[in-house]
């Protein structure tokens, strides 16, 4: 999907696909976590782990673009921070608000970025980056939709 960087045959792109799609890891985790621990305390536990995963993804998310910002790769800057600045808010209120309105929050909050970063911002992001953070976007914000609908059907709230 990207141009040799080196001899061995791999590129950054790859890299950072693997890398990605490795970091859903725990989101799936969490999802089975969710659906087939026997305890109660147990399936609780993954579903705060879940959340708390899926904050850290959506807020690394954020920190891309306040990099870019700093490294002046976008333009206005108060829009790359507010960007930034709002996803690590959305993170940080799903973890404290916790449950299904957490996962909720994070969901939309997933959607909301990606969207925010196509719409808004598309013009001044390689298109190979804006590939790989649809697909992301997209896994991610599906798997914490399905730890809702398993937790509702845990009994968790």
């Amino acid at each position: 999907m990207g141009s040799t960087e080196n001899g061995a045959g791999t590129t950054r792109l790859d890299i950072a696909e693997w890398s990605g799609y490795l970091l859903l890891t725990p989101l799936v985790l969490c999802l089975a976590g969710v659906g087939l621990l026997p305890s109660y305390a147990a399936q609780e536990l993954a579903q705060r782990a879940a959340i708390a995963w899926g904050a850290v993804l959506l807020a690394g998310a954020g920190a891309v673009h306040w990099g870019l910002v700093l490294a002046g790769r976008l333009s206005p800057p108060r829009v790359g921070f507010g960007g930034a600045l709002a996803a690590a808010l959305a993170a940080a209120t799903a973890v404290v608000v916790g449950g299904q309105r957490g996962l909720a929050l994070l969901v939309v909050g997933g959607g909301g970025f990606w969207l925010y970063e196509h719409r808004v911002l598309g013009a001044q992001l390689p298109p190979a980056y804006l590939a790989l953070r649809r697909h992301l976007a997209l896994a991610s914000s599906m798997l914490l939709a399905l730890v809702m609908f398993v937790s509702d059907a845990a009994g968790l709230t």
